[in-house]
């Protein structure tokens, strides 16, 4: 119990003290919680429904009356004496973040055909692809509290034995949905995070969630996490994402504090992941065995033509022993604009900030002080079968005593080959983040990748990061079945800078040589992946990669070729 006090003496004095110094996030708090209790108090007649007239019973069971009638000849309406299916009463509720297209990314099939193995075994050709609130892949960026399960309130629709799972009404006033997944990975590495050492292990990941929403004002979600990792051989420190002991890995509350020209604004309080855009700098990292989350607030609204996201949060330490816990000493937080102006066209603007308060005290690496100011812009679409990913990102800020200037870019092509056997989708795309030409001079450059998804775009063997890189990098995606997919990826990866680092996956350097005598020739990383969608709810993954040591790696260290082979199964309800 004392130990208990201290940490929330402990926590309160670290949140006082960040708003003492900061006057503008005590009035936006201030501001908020006038908001809530304005909100709460109002008698404004609001059209919300639990301020309808309606009895409680007429708003759980649609009143009866003839079904609606449309004119005929206009566009996306029923024929003439049709009925118009009523919508739920919980249409759109609770509410999500519509998931961002990534970089890279194949188009799935569509039409007749078998979707699953469990299709193809028994015979069951479907007319279209059933519905898949899950993706039907073995990794699954978005958080759980995203996926939209408003498609069940439709009684002919079905997904798999846990429909019975999801969208529960409790009462009058709330809905239920639980669900989970759990996966058992097997991880074969040859020269382990380029170090010389062959390592093999087991990883093994439970996740449960419980969601319930108070009509269209409130919503409480809750999910667990145990990660574990057995088995290991060789004599490598365990990686800090691979173990996370029965722990909580969001628990917050969403709550509608106001409207503004009918367009309703929440705030989210608590444990939460993140994640935004392609998810290149904000990620909640689904390769991992522990995912990444943090706590603070988010402020966001949801439209069809736009998302809007404010918040403060601070990271989440993952502890294997002990609960998680926040870094006290790291504070992150922004602002995230998408825009949607066409169908097929997305714009995201964005300012995030990263500090660190304390040097040498940043998940106990020795580390500087820093202020990391991002500003960014990313347009992706396509115009029929030719797509487009433009993202620049620019850093300004304080590192230490040095001053923070760096950026980095992504220009990537695609070309849907629609037409063509296994649907495949083609891309050719370069990425680069700055370096330091000048380490210690007074002024700094190295580009900070922040809480990157660093494993889906810099090469599934997780051997570099967005620092100091470039990468120019081919991708394959294809679809020899409509329930196996298929990856192949080539990075061309040099160092912007022969005198900085190279920088690991976590941002940490992996190498260095500040005289710029080794060069920058990293290698050649050549990446193969395969799944197969066995089931509604169940993936196997098989992947294998390898990085051909350039004359970088050779001359720093253990100049071996490094290898990874994965294989996973993967189960959702």
């Amino acid at each position: 119990m004392q130990a208990t006090s201290v940490t929330v003496v402990g926590w309160f004095y670290q949140t006082e003290l960040f708003l003492r110094r900061r006057p503008l996030a005590v009035c936006i708090f201030a501001l908020m919680v006038g908001w809530l209790l304005a909100d709460a108090t109002a008698q404004d007649g609001s059209q919300r429904i639990s301020d309808q007239a309606a009895p409680v019973a007429e708003l759980i069971q649609p009143i009866a009356q003839p079904p609606p009638t449309v004119e005929p000849g206009k566009k996306g309406e029923a024929a003439p004496g049709k009925a118009v299916a009523p919508k739920s009463i919980w249409d759109g509720i609770p509410v999500v973040q519509k998931p961002a297209k990534p970089g890279n990314y194949g188009v799935a099939p569509t039409g007749p055909g078998y979707y699953s193995l469990r299709d193809r075994l028994l015979g069951e050709c479907r007319e279209t692809p059933p519905p898949t609130p899950y993706p039907p892949f073995g990794l699954m960026p978005p958080s759980f509290f995203d996926v939209n399960w408003s498609f069940l309130d439709d009684p002919k629709k079905s997904w798999s034995w846990s429909d019975g799972l999801k969208r529960q009404q409790l009462g009058c006033n709330w809905l239920a949905t639980t669900g989970g997944s759990v996966w058992l990975r097997h991880m074969s590495e040859r020269s382990a995070r380029l170090s010389g050492v062959n390592q093999n292990y087991e990883l093994l990941r439970t996740r449960a969630y419980l969601d319930l929403a108070y009509l269209d004002r409130a919503r409480v979600y809750f999910e667990f996490i145990d990660a574990q990792r057995f088995g290991s051989t060789g004599i490598l420190t365990q990686n800090p994402i691979d173990e996370n002991h029965s722990d909580i890995l969001n628990m917050f509350v969403d709550y509608q504090f106001m409207t503004v020209n009918d367009r309703e604004w929440w705030a989210r309080i608590g444990r939460q992941e993140l994640t935004f855009g392609s998810q290149r700098l904000v990620s909640a990292l689904e390769w991992a065995n522990t995912r990444r989350t943090f706590e603070g607030v988010r402020m966001f609204r949801r439209t069809k033509e736009s998302d809007l996201d404010v918040f403060w949060t601070q990271p989440v330490v993952v502890d294997d022993v002990r609960m998680d816990r926040v870094d006290g000493n790291q504070h992150f937080g922004g602002a995230w604009l998408t825009r949607r102006p066409t169908e097929n066209r997305t714009v995201d603007h964005y300012y995030l900030f990263l500090t660190n308060s304390a040097p040498g005290n940043q998940f106990g690496l020795g580390t500087l002080a820093y202020d990391v100011h991002t500003f960014g812009i990313r347009v992706n679409g396509n115009e029929g079968q030719f797509h487009y990913d433009y993202e620049g990102m620019l850093q300004l800020g304080g590192f230490g005593t040095e001053d923070l200037l760096a950026g980095s870019a992504t220009i990537g092509h695609g070309y849907h080959l629609k037409d063509k056997p296994w649907n495949p989708m083609l891309w050719l795309y370069y990425d680069w983040a700055s370096g330091d030409n000048t380490p210690m001079t007074g002024s700094r450059n190295t580009f900070h990748q922040l809480f990157p998804f660093g494993h889906y775009y810099m090469g599934f063997g997780d051997f570099v990061g967005r620092q100091n890189i470039h990468d120019l990098n081919l991708h394959l995606v294809a679809y020899p079945r409509k329930w196996i997919t298929f990856n192949t990826q080539y990075h061309y990866l040099t160092l912007a800078s022969a005198r900085d680092a190279l920088y690991n996956p976590a941002g940490r350097v992996s190498r260095s040589d500040i005289s710029g005598t080794a060069g920058r020739n990293v290698g050649h990383e050549l990446d193969f992946l395969w799944n197969f969608h066995l089931n509604a709810n169940s993936d196997v993954l098989v992947g294998y990669s390898r990085l051909f040591a350039g004359s970088y790696v050779q001359l720093t260290g253990s100049g071996a070729d490094a290898d990874l082979f994965y294989l996973q199964y993967g189960y959702r309800w």
